[in-house]
């Protein structure tokens, strides 16, 4: 595991071929954001977004920081709203935080899935339903190219109705 942490932090493209692996990148992307974390997700996905460690992440990266946001794209929301998801809880709480929004339909057969950490560091797989991807810490260049892709499907796409109800 020290040698993957030191991979992360070094800013090399690593290759990701396990949950656990995907997990453990996701967390170390989130870690590291200090203004934007924007993520392009099937349904949340549970086994990655929904543990706590991520969710801690997501906690400290926006409540000590006022001016950070995260943004959600969803291609199916129905998943992570009907099955209780401890991050869909968390942006009820913090809505001028977290914004989760469904895919507007030129985007949602998009099959890839990707956590960018503001500018720079990315986790990226090409098909949602497996966990062959790859992390980069820092490259600029490859997070902004996604990065566009998520503006441009965040621009069209509304913000999901049911994700921001409170519980009653």
């Amino acid at each position: 595991m020290q040698t993957e942490e030191r991979a992360l932090e070094a800013g090399t493209r690593t290759i990701l071929s396990s949950l656990d692996e995907v997990r453990a990148a996701s967390l170390q992307v989130a870690t590291v954001a200090t203004r934007l974390l924007a993520m392009y997700t099937q349904d949340l996905e549970p086994q990655v977004y929904d543990q706590p460690k991520f969710i801690d992440a997501i906690k400290r990266l926006v409540l000590a920081r006022g001016y950070a946001k995260v943004r959600v794209l969803l291609a199916d929301p129905a998943r992570a709203v009907y099955e209780s998801s401890r991050f869909v809880g968390l942006a009820r709480r913090i809505t001028s935080y977290i914004e989760i929004r469904h895919a507007h339909p030129e985007f949602r057969n998009n099959q890839s899935a990707f956590l960018i950490a503001d500018d720079r560091a990315l986790v990226y797989r090409l098909q949602a339903s497996r966990w062959d991807g790859i992390v980069e810490m820092n490259d600029p260049a490859v997070a902004r190219r996604y990065l566009n892709f998520f503006d441009e499907a965040w621009t069209a796409s509304a913000p999901h109705a049911e994700t921001r109800q409170q519980h009653l």
